[in-house]
């Protein structure tokens, strides 16, 4: 934790942690799974207090499991080797060196770095892939074109999830570990796939039946096209933000895994800030709502 001193009076902070009580007692013991990425994850402040809040979550008794992106850290490594990313719907395209490079930053660099930052804070992490454990079973992405249903793109190693094997999950959990997880799955012959973060959240928080999930995005949460926050959003607000290309690109993944979450019966789904220190403890503790909530009706 850092060592910044502190200038809020005793009796401001004895009120603050009665406001925060409720919060407290309704998710004390619940898993809760955060969607790491954006520039929490490249700003060293915004790292620093992403560890801490973990740390801090865990403490209070509350479960977080870490799904991590990385793409700008995938772009540096595929230009180093002079590879340009390709995107389709928000899709990174994935040949067999690519997949390579993935594997390689995901639980090579952005993994450990996670959990390092984490211990570093006074928690215990343990970083995995959807390979440990047999937790993440793919096949091959289908990718429906989005304004032809009758046109598909091949996208290579990108996998669709056709099966989560909590067991691993729930064994580091009782240990008292946070469980980092790369989204990388393997597939029937042994073939490794690359899944979308955002997918690959929703997948767990659905299968661990969380009662939170949590996406840190580059935004306050999902804006309409004058800018303006939607603090809240069903399927069919969803179909018309989509129709209109108010949603598009990366959001797309984000928002479809977001909305079967919901779907799913996962309780609450909160795109949220992650430029902004500690944003996911003030809305897991604050009892406010930030960014945008999903709906499932």
């Amino acid at each position: 934790m850092t060592d910044t001193p502190c200038t809020i009076a005793p009796r401001d902070h004895a009120q603050l942690l009665a406001q925060m009580l409720p919060a407290l007692r309704q998710f004390r013991g619940k898993t809760m799974v955060v969607k790491y990425g954006g520039n929490a994850m490249t700003d060293p402040a915004l790292q620093q207090a992403f560890a801490e809040d973990i740390v801090l979550l865990q403490l209070a008794g509350i479960q977080p499991v870490v799904v991590h992106g990385g793409g700008p850290q995938i772009e540096s490594a595929l230009q180093r080797v002079g590879k340009q990313g390709q995107f389709i719907q928000g899709m990174r395209v994935t040949d067999a060196e690519t997949m390579q490079i993935v594997q390689w930053v995901l639980a090579g660099e952005v993994q450990a770095d996670i959990v390092g930052r984490i211990q570093q804070a006074g928690g215990r992490a343990v970083g995995l892939t959807g390979r440990d454990g047999g937790l993440i079973r793919a096949q091959k992405l289908r990718l429906v074109d989005q304004n032809d249903a009758t046109l598909t793109h091949d996208v290579g190693q990108v996998g669709d999830i056709t099966a989560i094997d909590t067991s691993i999950i729930l064994t580091l959990q009782s240990a008292g570990l946070v469980p980092v997880v790369s989204p990388v799955g393997f597939g029937a012959h042994n073939e490794s796939y690359n899944i979308n973060a955002d997918v690959v959240a929703a997948g767990l928080a659905v299968a661990l039946q969380a009662e939170k999930l949590l996406m840190l995005s580059n935004i306050p949460g999902v804006l309409d096209k004058q800018g303006q926050l939607l603090t809240e959003l069903t399927p069919q607000r969803i179909d018309a933000l989509v129709a209109d290309g108010t949603i598009s690109g990366g959001m797309l993944p984000k928002i479809a895994g977001a909305l079967d979450a919901a779907k799913a019966g996962v309780n609450a789904v909160h795109i949220i800030d992650g430029r902004a220190p500690h944003t996911m403890l003030l809305e897991v503790l604050s009892g406010q709502a930030h960014g945008t909530m999903i709906r499932a009706q």
